[in-house]
């Protein structure tokens, strides 16, 4: 039951409601300043909503024209991934994109992306020809006869990204709090506005609405129908190991209006991932993979890439982009379609509502561009007449996490020695040790999952059929529960059952 008033404890300058990686970054950076902050996050961890199936993408930047909001920041969040990996330790890696193409009437296009690069600020793009874009990829296909190339795309870990900047925001003060979803928002009162959660009640000076895909049910609690969210669901097929490094560069083929295709992408742990698609959906929680889609999939990645076969596919997983469809009052009185709206990021104050910023609508390339879009809201607060004092304690890095299967012999034989959990292997697949698996725990795990994306222990080529249970074991450890009580990602995905019989004798 939900408290009827909020104590004092519970009074914030500014509250983020959503723990994926827009909320994440934002509570991060606000962090850097003296102030009381708070993200709150409906599900059990944090990354569980969009982010956990993003594709990793790091994008350049020449994909959407210089006079949106997502070319400028694009360009300025990847400028930033260098600096985030250093003092995170986030994993990340520039490995290059092509955008391919096998007709030279497609020539302008190139040229058209590339122009847009360059007035956003990308370096070192340049147009190839068929021979060069061979040598740069030697499995494309024969009928490839340019590509636009740019070295400064990378791939990423997007859930680890997210809880290393949430780690690094709760050692710089900030509070997260997760299995709490916000139910109402209060009118405005003396400056402040009250926050009703699942949980409890809190009062805050500002709300940063990064909701993803129910930025418009929050926006809706005060007062704002302008736009609403379509999930728009994406596909993506997971390939063994066995075809690493069959690719360098992440392929795209020329985007669409509303996709930018299937790609092939060389993720940062070695594994070939082909995808997405993209199905404009009702149901923001139909996370369903079809064998129509997934045939589809691995046709467009063939005519890339011949040697992909879905003789290699490991894992299926989708994913729902959040797409802002613009809306406008009509002469009744009711919001429709905007017919000069665009999918743009919707990442603006509220004059309507005071101390309301939204942050909407973040599809692609929101990963890339998260670290800059936390730069805009801080302007906006800025701008707003808040005052942002320097954290004096603010500490920029995080301890490296310990990962043996990247230690050489020597390094690991003297970790296991200091600290022999390392040494007891979890996960063989992904190389994984038990010392890996409490380190995740003490800094947040709850759930299999969250123990998966921080540690990648379940991820590989058994999916999980050797560790998963060795792995409830030391989260029963770890959390002191019992393993009935584990779950794969919160509420409702217990792993174990108890045993009816008994159940009937308890009763």
């Amino acid at each position: 039951m939900v408290s009827s008033k909020s104590n004092s404890n519970n009074n914030y300058d500014v509250i983020v409601i959503g723990g994926g990686i827009v909320g994440a970054s934002i509570i991060r950076e606000l962090s850097r300043y003296d102030l009381k902050i708070c993200l709150i996050e409906k599900e059990a961890e944090l990354s569980f909503g969009v982010s956990k199936s993003n594709s990793g993408i790091v994008h350049a930047g020449f994909h959407s024209p210089p006079n949106t909001l997502k070319g400028p920041l694009c360009a300025r969040g990847n400028f930033l991934y260098d600096q985030l990996h250093l003092e995170l330790g986030v994993p990340f890696k520039r490995v290059g994109e092509l955008v391919i193409i096998k007709q030279s009437e497609e020539i302008p296009d190139l040229e058209k992306f590339k122009r847009w690069g360059e007035e956003c600020g990308v370096p070192g793009m340049k147009i190839l020809n068929e021979s060069e874009v061979h040598q740069y990829e030697p499995s494309l296909s024969t009928d490839v006869i340019g590509a636009l190339y740019a070295p400064t795309a990378g791939v990423v870990n997007p859930y680890e990204f997210v809880f290393l900047l949430a780690q690094n925001a709760k050692k710089n003060g900030a509070e997260i709090k997760t299995s709490e979803e916000v139910i109402s928002i209060g009118d405005r009162v003396a400056k402040t506005t009250e926050v009703i959660t699942t949980k409890d009640r809190y009062n805050t000076k500002y709300i940063i609405n990064a909701a993803g895909l129910y930025g418009d049910r929050i926006a809706n609690m005060v007062g704002i129908y302008n736009f609403k969210i379509i999930p728009r669901k994406g596909e993506e097929y997971l390939l063994d190991k066995k075809l690493k490094g069959l690719v360098k560069q992440v392929i795209f083929p020329l985007p669409s209006k509303t996709s930018k295709g299937t790609l092939v992408i060389p993720t940062l742990d070695g594994t070939i991932m082909v995808g997405p698609s993209a199905e404009d959906i009702d149901d923001k929680n139909d996370l369903t993979t079809t064998d129509e889609v997934c045939w589809q999939i691995f046709d467009k990645a063939k005519q890339m890439i011949p040697a992909i076969h879905h003789k290699y596919l490991i894992s299926t997983f989708a994913g729902n982009r959040p797409v802002p469809v613009k809306l406008i009052k009509n002469a009744k009185g009711k919001y429709v379609k905007d017919p000069d709206g665009d999918d743009d990021f919707i990442i603006a104050k509220t004059d309507d509502v005071p101390g309301f910023i939204n942050v909407a609508g973040i599809q692609s390339p929101g990963l890339t561009a998260a670290p800059a879009i936390a730069e805009k809201v801080i302007s906006i607060l800025k701008d707003d007449g808040v005052v942002l004092k320097a954290n004096k304690y603010f500490v920029s890095t995080n301890p490296n996490p310990k990962k043996i299967r990247e230690m050489s012999d020597d390094e690991l034989d003297k970790l296991i020695k200091s600290e022999p959990d390392y040494g007891k292997i979890v996960c063989r697949c992904e190389m994984v040790s038990e010392g890996e698996i409490m380190n995740a725990i003490e800094n947040g795990a709850q759930t299999l999952d969250g123990v998966k994306f921080r540690t990648r222990a379940g991820m590989g080529r058994c999916q999980g059929g050797f560790c998963s249970f060795k792995t409830m074991e030391l989260l029963a450890k770890g959390l002191d529960i019992s393993p009935l009580e584990i779950t794969k990602r919160g509420e409702g995905s217990n792993i174990l059952v108890e045993d009816l019989k008994k159940q009937k004798e308890k009763i």
